[in-house]
C-alpha cells in the first residue's frame, strides 16, 4: 500500500494538539483592520482550536497528523 500524501496547504495552516484537536490562526485579520472593531481584533489574537465538523475535514488532509 502507498503511503498517503499530506495537503500542503494544510500542514501550513494547521496544528495539532496533544489532545487530537486542531489549532489555527483567527481568520479575517490580513487587511481591512480600520473597519474591523477593536473587540474583533482582540478576539482574534493567537490561534483558536476548531469546531468539530471543520476538525474532521482537516484531519482528512493530514492522515499521519494524529
Amino acid at each position: 500500500m502507498p503511503k498517503m500524501k499530506t495537503k500542503s496547504s494544510a500542514k501550513k495552516r494547521f496544528r495539532m494538539t496533544a489532545n487530537g484537536h486542531v489549532k489555527a490562526g483567527a481568520a479575517g485579520k490580513r487587511h481591512g483592520m480600520i473597519k474591523r472593531s477593536n473587540d474583533f481584533i482582540r478576539d482574534a489574537r493567537g490561534t483558536m482550536i476548531l469546531s468539530k465538523p471543520d476538525e474532521r475535514i482537516v484531519k482528512t488532509y493530514m492522515p499521519y497528523d494524529r
